[in-house]
């Protein structure tokens, strides 16, 4: 693939669309956890926290990045960013919650917010791979469909560190802000959103332990 083209599906995959149509795979359903429990089944495992990377420049742009590992030429976090990043994992190692696999898109941002967070990564092309099928359709966004399904090792709860347009386009409802957790239950052949969270609602769960 010439530089033109990886561009054109990179930036494809991870840029917001112009309007608002998105691609429903397994929609949040009506279940939620909340509180005391939330942390209580998340200690439990079998979830999958999907988050957004953490606060970004957004005054840069990867529209002149020759590669993936081309940090300088990405959007890439800002200070508050790195330090919302560490925090996130602070909290998370605070409340007792098992933390098995930690994905990441390849791009710098999401591979420096995973390795604040959790201190390791895994880079996953998953996570930002787009399908041939066409924007709007169903099976677009296959590749990260697959990975939200996919139950984490026993005891734990994966975690897959990405962007906002991918997951808005298989869920809808509205985006997740920078440094912002959907948590799933996978069901194999698909998954269930039950619970969003940013830094401030893991902070609030320290409260009722």
């Amino acid at each position: 693939m010439n530089r033109r083209a990886f561009l054109l599906a990179l930036l494809t995959a991870v840029a917001p669309a112009a309007g608002p149509q998105a691609v429903r795979g397994q929609p949040a359903g009506p279940e939620s956890l909340r509180g005391a429990q939330l942390l209580t089944a998340l200690r439990g495992g079998g979830y999958i926290l999907y988050f957004r990377h953490a606060d970004t420049d957004h005054r840069q742009k990867d529209s002149h990045m020759r590669s993936l590992d081309d940090c300088a030429n990405q959007r890439n976090l800002t200070d508050r960013g790195r330090d919302h990043a560490r925090a996130i994992g602070e909290a998370i190692r605070a409340l007792g919650i098992p933390i098995g696999p930690v994905l990441a898109s390849p791009l710098c941002r999401t591979v420096e917010t995973a390795t604040l967070a959790f201190g390791r990564v895994e880079r996953s092309a998953a996570v930002i791979e787009t399908g041939p099928d066409a924007p709007g359709t169903p099976d677009r966004f296959r590749a990260l469909r697959d990975l939200l399904a996919t139950a984490p090792p026993k005891g734990t709860n994966t975690v897959i560190v990405g962007h906002a347009y991918r997951f808005y386009s298989l869920v809808g409802g509205q985006y997740l802000e920078e440094g912002e957790a959907a948590i799933v239950r996978p069901a194999g052949s698909g998954f269930t959103q039950v619970a969003r969270a940013g830094l401030t609602q893991w902070r609030e769960l320290a409260n009722l332990q």
